[in-house]
């Protein structure tokens, strides 16, 4: 579905963490780390990468942007949620079925340390 995601943060040192802990859940390494940045996933695959904005200017979060990580089974989505709670992120949905997307949807909202919402979904209902 895509090629790759990148995430603007001012803070590495601080977000360093919180993306390990989630990508390790999710089942996305890390394969390139810069000292201001990391990408997760596959370098011919799809990845995700955090760091400063590439124009040198200050990043900010985006009104409005959410980035849903898929999830292999429910159990994960719980995981997710709880390693992005216990390294630095807040939360803004716990995990549980939002029907009114549809019957087996199984999602959970978190914000990274600098306010990116990030959520991690499960479509199946055998999870």
């Amino acid at each position: 579905m895509y090629s790759h995601i990148t995430i603007g943060i001012e803070d590495f040192a601080r977000a360093e963490p919180f993306y390990d802990a989630i990508m390790a859940v999710l089942g996305h390494p890390g394969f390139v780390r810069q000292s201001e940045g990391k990408g997760y996933g596959t370098p011919t695959g799809p990845k995700v990468f955090v760091g400063p904005a590439f124009n040198g200017e200050p990043v900010s979060v985006g009104n409005g942007t959410h980035i849903a990580f898929i999830a292999a089974d429910r159990a994960t989505v719980d995981a997710f949620h709880a390693a992005a709670l216990a390294n630095g992120g807040s939360d803004e949905g716990a995990p549980g079925l939002r029907p009114h997307y549809h019957a087996n949807y199984y999602g959970a909202y978190v914000r990274d340390p600098e306010g990116n919402k990030l959520q991690a979904v499960c479509h199946s209902r055998h999870g």
